[in-house]
């Protein structure tokens, strides 16, 4: 057996799928599925399909690219800003994109025109988070006249991105200062826009709440979706009917031994650079799991499936975990089990060093 591995539930990727489009569905809400945080999984993007969203995006051009391979007839959408070097592939392999400046536009005006395509655009505002988009509302309705006056170019909608780098949480207040952006956007080009897109799985507790404006008619789910343990945690959202065990982490103990919980000597930096803050609770068993960073990101991210066993940290290769508390001895060669958040699972699936076993 080659350890770690990490066990994907096929058939509950596709119900948490069905779940979710479902709910969005009764707000005449689209979804987008978001493969990026899975590194493009075929297996699990399928799965996606099947539950019911409307196209695949992701960040990175090659997943696209590898979708369309995989499923020819597939819509897919590039949630990352385009470089200007990519601008050939995007035409080829996406249909639509996300972009904020007019010399990307027009790039892809000349090279759509070349191809005898019509690229489909979303332009991103920023309303706070700071990430993505334009933030002046009067140039963001410049742009968008702009793209809609090029001819090789379709402007589909608007969209915003929140929560992802200034940890600025959706609201109803500033999802309605979308929905008046695309209200003077449609008054301007004279026509209704297809789109209005309110971000991703942290706008879903909107939805839920039915505090959603109704002129956002689109999301780009992927967490919320796959293992949807964010929303529970941290937005205090218990949709029914989703699992959180769709990924499941094995790893293998090296060492068992009983030790003290505080450094000894003089503190420095651990592998990372960080300086980490113990707390000192006396010599407790633990044990040493082979999977570290280099695989999982961050360990603290890791959620033990049994009760009672606490993630203390890691460095690059060795993960250090409490299990004091258990009932039952731990012993070098056993499995631990932990389901993921989203960083250990954007690490894990991309690792040359995991296992990847699909199960139903």
């Amino acid at each position: 057996m080659f350890y770690p591995q990490l066990d994907i539930n096929l058939s509950t990727i596709k119900n948490n799928t069905e779940i979710v489009v479902n709910m969005c569905r009764k707000h005449k809400i689209k979804v987008s599925g978001v493969i990026k945080g899975f590194n493009g999984l075929p297996k699990v993007a399928e799965k996606m399909i099947e539950g019911g969203i409307i196209n695949i995006g992701s960040s990175r051009l090659e997943q696209l690219k590898n979708m369309k391979e995989f499923f020819p007839e597939l819509e897919t959408l590039l949630l990352r800003i385009p470089m200007m070097s990519e601008i050939e592939d995007l035409v080829e392999y996406c249909d639509i994109s996300l972009n904020s400046n007019r010399e990307t536009l027009d790039i892809i005006d000349q090279e759509a025109k070349k191809r005898k395509k019509k690229h489909r655009v979303i332009l991103m505002r920023d309303l706070g988070d700071l990430r993505e988009g334009v933030f002046n509302l009067e140039e963001f309705v410049e742009l968008c006249q702009y793209a809609e006056n090029l001819d090789n170019i379709y402007l589909e909608g608007i969209g915003t991105n929140l929560s992802c780098y200034g940890s600025i949480a959706p609201t109803r207040e500033n999802m309605l200062e979308l929905e008046k952006t695309a209200e003077l956007v449609e008054e301007k080009i004279a026509r209704k826009l297809d789109i209005v897109s309110g971000g991703g799985t942290t706008t879903l507790p909107l939805v839920y709440r039915d505090e959603i404006p109704k002129k956002i008619n689109h999301l780009r789910l992927g967490e919320g979706i796959i293992n949807a343990m964010d929303l529970p945690k941290y937005w205090d959202t218990d949709i029914k009917g989703l699992k959180t065990d769709t990924f499941i982490l094995k790893a293998q103990v090296v060492e068992s031994n009983t030790k003290p919980t505080y450094p000894i000597g003089k503190m420095c930096v651990d592998a990372f650079g960080n300086k980490p803050v113990y707390q000192d609770m006396g010599k407790r068993k633990r044990v040493i799991l082979a999977v570290g960073n280099q695989d999982t990101g961050d360990s603290k991210k890791l959620e033990p499936v049994e009760d009672k066993m606490i993630v203390m940290g890691s460095s690059s290769d060795h993960t250090i975990v409490d299990v004091d508390d258990l009932d039952r001895e731990i012993k070098v060669g056993d499995i631990l089990e932990f389901k993921l958040f989203y960083q250990p699972m954007l690490f894990l699936t991309g690792s040359n060093y995991v296992k990847i076993n699909y199960v139903k």
